[in-house]
């Protein structure tokens, strides 16, 4: 039985609207949700989702550089507002920051990122126009862990679409930012039931190593 007590606690990283941490919220609002999320750090003080975690209960706050600060030296205050929450996992949703080798060290195989693209296609940003200037076919997102390497980290879960023709780079992110929504917060979940886990620097779940990421399509077909 799930309680209060033996859920995973949760810190979400953020840069802007965070329609991400938004999704995690609301399924970690459930009563059989495996997660709470604890708290909200963004790394600028204008970012919307502040207030929308605000709205929903979730402590926020700002962990902002200061004029000068090398990358470093912000990445060891960042790491010691994240683990003053004691968190089961952090999670990058939107966070447009290039973590330090030292930080991602800190929270080993406890730190996942959403990203758009079906990695190893298209680390960094723009990835829904590049996928469009390369005539893809087929696009979606994935849910990784986060290792010293930007976007390189072995993926969990990936979620795919068809590219329409003649969609523009607008809507195709608006139907991949839907995908994230939905496997964002099942690699959570399954993190905190403790399925999926960081063993010996690769992840496993169910007690296997993981040697592909999970497809959505197949997840949602063996549920039903």
């Amino acid at each position: 039985m799930i309680t209060a007590a033996t859920r995973g606690s949760v810190v979400v990283l953020i840069s802007g609207r965070g329609s991400n941490m938004l999704a995690l919220l609301r399924a970690g609002q459930r009563a059989d949700s495996a997660y709470a999320v604890r708290a909200v750090i963004a790394d600028k003080p204008d970012a919307a989702g502040l207030a929308a975690a605000r709205e929903s209960g979730v402590e926020a706050r700002i962990v902002a550089p200061l004029p000068g600060e090398a990358r470093d030296a912000y990445d060891r205050r960042l790491a010691a507002a994240v683990a003053g929450y004691s968190p089961t996992l952090v999670v990058l949703a939107g966070f447009m920051r290039i973590l330090s080798g030292a930080f991602v060290e800190a929270f080993e195989g406890r730190l996942l990122n959403v990203h758009p693209s079906l990695l190893p296609k298209y680390p960094g940003l723009h990835t829904h126009r590049r996928a469009l200037a390369a005539a893809d076919l087929i696009h979606g997102a994935t849910v990784h862990f986060v290792t010293a390497e930007l976007d390189a980290g072995p993926a969990v879960i990936q979620a795919q679409l068809e590219v329409r023709a003649g969609e523009g780079e607008e809507r195709l992110g608006e139907r991949v930012l839907a995908l994230e929504h939905r496997i964002l917060p099942l690699a959570v979940r399954w993190y905190c039931e403790g399925r999926l886990a960081w063993r010996g620097g690769r992840p496993c779940f169910d007690g296997a190593p993981l040697g592909a990421p999970l497809r959505l399509a197949d997840v949602e077909a063996f549920a039903c």
